[in-house]
């Protein structure tokens, strides 16, 4: 067990007492130790060289490229910023670095993570560091745009909506990075976004979301939102669907509250929302999401889109992804007829066929 759930070792050992070993956040090498205790390491002079792309659990052709490390926000359901401490980012360079190592072994999209990607380099006050004979500050558009010259897809994730994010929608416009944008919103209701704590300016975040389309047409936005917060009312949980209508989101995923210990949205003395509330709240925002999806989906039914390869069954069939689709959280494009020749990692031209509500169904195009 390692990450977030192994700093609190006492609980895990109590509920899993076979459990071989517990690390903490930031504990990579405590991680390996712990292996090498069970099963001793054999040594092999040909791997313990180490790649200049690292070692990946991904498939080859995307990778994960993490730029920070904490957060500075205190939102009452988190305990994050209590297990991993305030915003760190890495030096600009230093990501360039590992982002060109990765399209060098062959990585053909970067997800770029962090637990507030649009803050980062707040801590170091956007300190510039060189890379290739040019300075890069630490800023979120100035990292972005340096990532796109990579020539591989870049993602990102886990955005704030801060003003300073309107500039990457012209990135985007341009074909520079994926038109995508993961932003965890939580909720819409001012009243517990103010429990929340919630930073960044939310209350124009509709007007803005209409201005980044206009600007990027193509644009996919994927967003979670927290049923059953304590103190959440009926009044509140219908403003978050009628805003969830308008905001008319690409993908939504939609968790039911759950008391997390450490948390202050435990101590704020506020009327807790029955389970059965939850869940029914739960199943209406979904309800309203699914039929969101199924339209915008559908209206891409005939266009072609750049699709990336995951994987090829053999018997004509294969598994693939636009630009609006995150691997494992979102949907999938289905290839029938596919080309002999076609692997993982190729991105290809797609006709898009057909699609329900999560997913699309093409053929790759002459």
């Amino acid at each position: 067990v390692t990450g977030c759930m192994g700093a609190e070792p006492e609980k895990i050992r109590a509920m899993h007492p076979k459990v071989h070993a517990i690390t903490g956040p930031h504990q990579y090498e405590s991680v390996v130790a712990a292996v090498h205790e069970v099963a001793a390491p054999v040594h092999e002079p040909f791997l313990d060289l180490v790649p200049p792309a690292g070692l990946k659990l991904t498939p080859r052709h995307y990778a994960y490229l993490k730029i920070s490390e904490g957060c500075n926000n205190r939102c009452t359901f988190c305990i994050i910023p209590h297990l991993r401490g305030d915003l760190v980012s890495r030096p600009a360079a230093h990501v360039m670095i590992e982002a060109e190592n990765l399209a060098k072994a062959g990585v053909k999209e970067l997800l770029v993570i962090s637990q507030d990607t649009s803050a980062y380099g707040i801590d170091i006050d956007y300190a510039e560091s060189a890379w290739k004979g040019q300075k890069i500050r630490a800023k979120f558009v100035d990292l972005a745009t340096a990532l796109g010259t990579l020539g591989v897809w870049v993602r990102l994730h886990y955005v704030y909506p801060y003003p300073h994010v309107d500039a990457v929608i012209d990135l985007m416009a341009e074909g520079k990075i994926l038109p995508y944008l993961d932003i965890p919103f939580q909720h819409a209701a001012p009243n517990v976004l103010k429990n929340m704590k919630r930073p960044a300016m939310q209350a124009k975040t509709l007007e803005r979301i209409k201005a980044w389309r206009k600007t990027c047409p193509d644009l996919t936005i994927r967003s979670s939102f927290i049923v059953g917060f304590p103190g959440e009312t009926e009044e509140d949980f219908q403003f978050l669907l009628d805003w969830i209508q308008e905001g008319q989101l690409d993908r939504v995923g939609c968790f039911k509250y759950e008391p997390v210990e450490g948390a202050v949205s435990e101590t704020l003395n506020l009327p807790e929302v029955p389970q059965a509330v939850k869940d029914e709240r739960w199943a209406r925002l979904m309800a309203v999401q699914q039929k969101i999806s199924t339209a915008r989906l559908a209206a891409k039914i005939g266009r072609t889109l750049p699709c990336i390869i995951d994987d090829v069954d053999g018997e004509g069939g294969a598994n693939a992804r636009s630009p609006g689709d995150a691997p494992e959280i979102d949907g999938a494009v289905y290839l029938r007829d596919v080309p002999r020749g076609v692997k993982a990692g190729d991105i290809v031209p797609v006709l898009i066929e057909d699609a329900d509500e999560y997913d699309l169904y093409g053929v790759i195009a002459d």
